[in-house]
């Protein structure tokens, strides 16, 4: 790259003697005229695992006059020392530190900024609420700022799935080595056992706390967002997980706060499915401009909130593309929405309230959710929901009338129930749909409650069979705008396998007709002026990798007729990212790939639930050969839930570690 040196490792001295590995961007001159500085700080390996990515982002902001730093945390990739959790005090600090030696370099001016997707994104805030003298702003994408609310553990005090998935996950990264060509032939394996030796199985770790405690705070911006005394750009996608965090900041930030929610999956916006794209590399060194470099840029006098609203379409398991239209509001909550309540009727979803009918009842079948998707888009093909009419006969329904006018849903939708029960325990699904003339039926958003949660999340508190309870179901954020002719659905249920792990005992709840309402945040039509369009993304330079071989993936759900039992199968050769195959980086000349098969099953008897997750991965070049296999299992009975892992390390042929674990936590109100 011309006018920009590249150093591949630059080590970064921790307080306590832990060295962590750094790439970095240095623009020509930057010793001669400082400039600022941009952080992304994160687990996923920079010289091999991100490496493709970090190439979309990093240059580009060098060539904006910025130097870039990629930093491995600690006990991750290259970087020395141990991570025993996510977002642990010693990865916060950490942060602190790295900022407090970046501004000391002869090259930084001493403003930094720091961004991040994910755990990024995380770690943006979490850093931020420490307050770094030359920390000047952050710019998070696709993160949250509470981690009880809206993380991968657990939605609406119910027990995630994906607590148990994405753990897996990171048992497979917490087991890969770091590169011996970085840090020495003689000392990679040294490095490499003793991240193995103190390695734990994150689910189990995680699900030792099923109820609202310090874990959960640490790092939750949202307990004091008074913390958080620097410049916030938010960017996140209807089809991420993370979709309540915009409107909580936009309530509760006290520094300027400036918020862009598109349709994309878990991905960052200039790579973003389902599209449009926008340049999100243009937008955000817009922001660094105005907040480090002190450059008048316009962003600033523009409205700090926009939303995409996402155009009413099919129930696909991939959309390429989703049509709609950006919309701007000055503030949150927003004059431009009000709250339009509509009631539960004998079937109906109506203006008014009617009492007239039965009570209603349901105890919907163990595998309702077939339709589901993922909680969390990754833009692979079939993650997204299905039609909602494929689960439809084992829950409540209840329809509008056709809509006369297209309606705008912006916000937090929520489905306030008044329910009694017949267990001590159990949860309630509540899915908003939007229903095409056809029948077809497109998610919109849903939400859950654990019933043992109704007094809050703290400590659970078992239901008093046949007692009416008032029950509230926050929905998650949405920007959809449901076309005239259509129809909104509400489903209301008492299972969702395999988003959630199934209560002990099959729930039957009942509604009287006109108790329970859904509250819609509609925004009216305004006649404001159309937002600044974004630029597209560039095309992108071919990049510096070879594929070695192309990647699968297979994914469905079968029933065993002869047994009743649904599996849940998700088989990809790639990686988190999808069916990418194998591949060479050329400039490293590492070959790398991942195999995974993900398995969820459970018959009529809500204790036959069962989640395995099996994986394979391999790093391979001339002086290094390496197989890490993982396997993990987990299944509960009424008054604990089981899991059982190992991980096992070759090092060529040679097996180089084998780890296990056997644990058994109790149930607490899940």
């Amino acid at each position: 790259m011309t006018g920009i040196t590249v150093h591949e490792t630059v080590w970064i001295p921790m307080p306590d003697g832990v060295k962590l590995a750094a790439r970095i961007w240095i623009p020509e001159g930057a010793e001669d005229a400082p400039l600022p500085a941009i952080l992304e700080y994160i687990p996923y390996r920079r010289r091999d695992r991100t490496r493709m990515r970090d190439e979309s982002m990093h240059p580009r902001f060098a060539e904006a006059g910025y130097v870039a730093i990629r930093v491995d945390m600690r006990g991750s990739g290259d970087s020395e020392g141990l991570m025993l959790d996510e977002y642990s005090d010693q990865e916060t600090q950490d942060g602190v530190d790295v900022i407090a030696w970046i501004a000391a370099q002869t090259w930084c001016d001493g403003n930094v900024g720091m961004f991040g997707k994910s755990w990024g994104a995380y770690n943006s805030f979490q850093v931020a609420a420490k307050r770094p003298p030359a920390l000047k702003a952050i710019a998070p994408v696709m993160g949250t700022d509470d981690r009880w609310l809206e993380d991968i553990h657990f939605y609406g005090g119910v027990l995630a799935n994906d607590n148990f998935w994405w753990g897996s996950i990171m048992q497979l990264y917490n087991a890969m080595p770091p590169d011996p060509q970085i840090v020495g032939v003689d000392r990679w394996r040294e490095m490499w056992r003793a991240r193995l030796d103190n390695m734990t199985f994150w689910p189990a770790q995680w699900l030792e706390h099923q109820t609202r405690d310090g874990m959960w705070n640490r790092g939750s911006i949202s307990v004091n967002y008074d913390d958080v005394q620097v410049p916030v750009y938010f960017f996140g996608g209807w089809a991420d997980l993370f979709r309540d965090t915009p409107f909580r900041i936009a309530r509760h930030l006290k520094e300027p706060c400036k918020v862009l929610m598109g349709p994309w999956a878990h991905l960052y916006p200039h790579e973003g499915v389902p599209g449009p794209k926008m340049d999100f590399l243009d937008e955000v060194i817009r922001w660094w401009d105005h907040w480090l470099k002190g450059v008048d840029t316009g962003l600033m006098d523009e409205p700090p909130l926009r939303f995409y609203l996402q155009d009413s379409a099919p129930p696909l398991g991939f959309h390429k593309e989703r049509s709609g239209t950006w919309v701007e509001e000055a503030r949150w909550p927003s004059p431009n929405v009000a709250e339009r309540k509509l009631w539960l009727n004998a079937g109906g979803l109506d203006p008014a309230s009617d009492a007239a009918g039965a009570p209603m009842s349901v105890c919907s079948p163990a595998s309702f959710g077939n339709a589901s998707g993922d909680m969390c888009s990754f833009a692979i093909p079939g993650d997204l929901p299905a039609d909602c009419r494929i689960d439809a006969g084992g829950a409540l329904s209840f329809r509008t009338a056709p809509l006369e006018t297209a309606t705008d849903i912006l916000g937090q939708p929520s489905v306030s129930l008044e329910v009694s029960a017949d267990r001590l325990q159990g949860f309630v699904v509540a899915l908003l749909a939007d229903e095409a003339p056809d029948g077809a039926q497109t998610l919109i958003t849903r939400g859950f409650a654990n019933l043992m949660h109704r007094h809050g999340p703290d400590a659970p508190v078992p239901v008093v069979p046949g007692e009416v309870m008032k029950i509230t179901v926050p929905l998650h954020g949405i920007g959809y705008r449901v076309a005239a002719g259509h129809r909104l659905v509400v489903q209301i249920a008492t299972t969702y396998w395999p988003l959630l792990w199934s209560a002990p005992e099959p729930l039957t709840i009942t509604m009287a007709p006109g108790a329970s309402s859904l509250s819609l945040p509609l925004r009216r039509v305004t006649h404001d002026p159309a937002p600044r369009e974004f630029p597209m993304p560039p095309k992108s330079a071919a990049r510096p990798v070879t594929k070695l071989a192309d990647g699968v993936l297979e994914r469905g759900f079968v029933t065993d007729t002869t047994t009743g039992t649904t599996t849940h199968r998700v088989y990809v050769v790639g990686g988190v990212f999808g069916p990418i195959g194998r591949l060479k980086l050329d400039e490293t000349g590492t070959e790398m790939g991942d195999i995974s098969e993900r398995l969820y099953s459970i018959g009529a008897d809500p204790l036959s639930a069962r989640a395995t997750m099996e994986q394979t991965a391999t790093f391979n070049r001339e002086d290094w050969n390496i197989r890490i296999e993982t396997w993990s299992d987990m299944t509960a009975t009424e008054t604990e839930f089981h899991l059982t892992a190992h991980v096992e390390c070759y090092d060529g042929e040679e097996q180089f570690h084998r780890a296990e674990w056997t644990q058994k936590i109790p149930r607490n109100g899940m």
